[in-house]
């Protein structure tokens, strides 16, 4: 498609790009920066400091020489004392706007930022985040062309960035993780978002859209209530809103662009990986417990009767049941009731399945967008592929487990995330130029 024609169009909708930020020094500008790559004319620019105690709000009033200004919220949805508002003195950022405001959560954050905003649409995206150019596009579109029914959020394939280097806010190369972990996940991220979200978007029953970025219609989300003050409010706010859709009886869509627009940082250490992981289970129980009365009710469509019913068994129940499982084949064993040939037949089995669908992730990846052109990055994903179910999905099973565990004890914390940022690559590639420089 010519997305130039969205660009020229007088009928494209307006966008605020908000972009809650906590502690978010290491990336807060590269993050800004690259929302200034995008190609996109009726924008704006929402950072909002959600209470940082580091240099977060430094970086930004220094970087891009705020002022505070008099500004008038309209309070749709309420949030934690905004302290000030922020405009940049410079002419090339003269549509951001900086929130600075008492710390009330991610969620909190985005609501201040959606009291601030008066546009259409508004896409959230997480301070760690690097967009395409194009993203802004891609995303807008499927709010243009639906006519038959309303569309009331659309997201997008979110890829890793780590080891990748970029410069001024853009991705300049794209490159394989070096860390195994990271790596790991990049195979994760392609089997979710590639393959797995979009054969759900086409089935009518997505209902989560990663909180690293997603567009959403602005009226629908503040008549629903804004974000909810959950561990994971990405997920329940979509739940929310096509629930509230089918209660008012309207039709509506919920679109998916299988196209990599943002970029984002993965953990590379179990610590920080498993308060992620940890907090993504206690966050789906919460949604689900809260929204049980979607459960196989044919009145939400195909979000009750697939998505809903799927996410509640695959995604909560299968690790209980798999725990189970394992505990089960040993005591069998122990016992003389299950023998070491069909344990190891059944585990070839599935590792064999896992590794085959994994290699045709990577295989779909490389027809469609071929984004890894260095020489033996594919062949470094698959070895990948193959050492996963050995190392990766243990990992997780056990922080799944673990957060039920927590969830049931009554622990509804968010958890530290610890960001390497993106300036090391850069300063990297600096010191390379210089030593070849100094070699020539």
């Amino acid at each position: 498609m010519d997305y130039s024609v969205i660009l020229d169009s007088p009928l494209a909708p307006s966008v605020s790009v908000l972009v809650p930020a906590f502690n978010e020094a290491k990336t807060i500008v590269d993050n800004v920066e690259s929302i200034y790559t995008i190609h996109y004319n009726n924008f704006d620019v929402i950072v909002i400091n959600d209470g940082s105690t580091d240099s977060t709000f430094e970086e930004l009033k220094e970087a891009f020489k705020l002022e505070k200004v008099n500004f008038a919220v309209n309070i749709e949805v309420p949030t934690q004392e905004i302290r000030g508002v922020y405009k940049s003195k410079l002419n090339s950022y003269s549509n951001l706007i900086v929130v600075d405001k008492e710390n009330g959560g991610k969620a909190d954050a985005l609501n201040a930022g959606i009291n601030i905003s008066d546009r259409d649409l508004f896409m959230a995206i997480d301070a760690d985040s690097i967009l395409e150019p194009d993203a802004v596009l891609k995303l807008v579109k499927p709010f243009l062309e639906r006519t038959d029914r309303r569309v009331i959020a659309a997201g997008g394939v979110v890829r890793i960035v780590n080891s990748c280097i970029v410069e001024d806010g853009r991705i300049s190369e794209v490159r394989v993780p070096r860390n195994l972990l990271a790596r790991m996940q990049v195979l994760e991220y392609t089997r979710s978002f590639l393959m797995g979200r979009m054969a759900w978007a086409k089935l009518d029953g997505l209902i989560i859209i990663s909180g690293a970025m997603g567009m959403f219609d602005r009226d629908v989300v503040v008549q629903s209530g804004g974000y909810a003050h959950t561990i994971g409010e990405d997920m329940e706010l979509v739940v929310r809103i096509r629930r509230y859709m089918s209660e008012q009886r309207e039709k509506y869509k919920i679109e998916y662009v299988p196209d990599p627009l943002c970029w984002t940082e993965a953990p590379v250490d179990l610590g920080t990986f498993g308060r992620q992981r940890s907090r993504w289970t206690r966050g789906t129980i919460e949604t689900l417990t809260d929204h049980s009365k979607i459960f196989f009710s044919p009145r939400y469509g195909a979000m009750g009767m697939m998505g809903y019913p799927f996410w509640f068994i695959f995604e909560w129940l299968a690790p209980i049941v798999e725990l189970i499982g394992i505990i089960y084949a040993i005591v069998l064993y122990a016992t003389g009731n299950l023998s070491l040939n069909f344990i190891l037949i059944t585990f070839l089995f599935v590792y064999t399945f896992a590794l085959f669908f994994t290699t045709w992730a990577i295989l779909y990846e490389e027809l469609t967008f071929h984004r890894y052109e260095r020489k033996g990055d594919v062949f470094k994903l698959w070895i990948a592929a193959v050492l996963e179910p050995f190392l990766l999905h243990p990992i997780c099973l056990f922080f799944s487990i673990k957060g039920n565990i927590q969830y049931a004890m009554g622990n509804r914390k968010w958890g530290k995330m610890e960001r390497k940022g993106f300036k090391h690559r850069k300063e990297k590639k600096q010191r390379k130029l210089q030593v070849d420089v100094s070699k020539n």
